[in-house]
């Protein structure tokens, strides 16, 4: 089966570099400007349900209905929610979260193992129900990133498979393993 994922296009955290998980932004203006250009055809359109992903479905695939799937949607970055880096550097915990290289579960919101099995078990469960060849996800760099560390081959780890807005991976996915043929740039 050929699967597309495109992480959503900007948002206005996006441009100031802020962890934006549960917050329900649009796409601004630039993230709809990045990516009103060509993508790959795709049979079916596989959707996180926060607006940013919605909206970017909308855009690139203009006749095609989203499928929703809640498990796809990004991670609750808890207490560091709506901050970005420079209001974050002096708080104790960030720094302890920052040392445990993201493995520590961010306060009061999800540890990376509980995020990364809700959205591979959100995975599985949308490729079970497609019947039909290609199928395009759009959806959270973080999305991406914990679906092919566990299934692409070869291994790599959480953060190589970081993907700018707009952009992500064209791949073949046989059940078990995904190859990745292309990268959407």
């Amino acid at each position: 089966m050929k699967i597309i994922f495109i992480r959503h296009g900007k948002t206005r955290g996006n441009l100031e570099k802020r962890y934006i998980g549960r917050t329900d932004e649009p796409l601004c203006a630039e993230g709809i400007d990045g990516i009103r250009r060509t993508y790959p055809v795709s049979d079916i359109v596989i959707c996180s349900p926060m607006k940013r992903c919605r909206e970017t479905a909308e855009i690139i695939y203009p006749d095609r209905k989203a499928v929703i799937y809640s498990g796809l949607r990004e991670c609750d970055f808890g207490d560091f929610e709506g901050k970005n880096y420079t209001e974050l550097s002096k708080d104790r915990d960030y720094r302890d979260w920052l040392d445990s290289r993201g493995e520590m579960p961010f306060p009061h919101g999800e540890s990376r193992r509980d995020f990364a099995k809700r959205c591979t078990d959100a995975f599985m469960q949308a490729v079970c129900e497609i019947k039909c060849g290609t199928a395009a996800f759009i959806v959270h760099g973080g999305t991406i990133m914990a679906i092919l560390e566990k299934y692409a081959v070869p291994k790599k780890s959480f953060y190589d498979y970081q993907t700018e807005n707009g952009c992500g991976f064209i791949t073949e996915f046989d059940g078990k393993n995904i190859r990745i043929t292309e990268e959407i740039t």
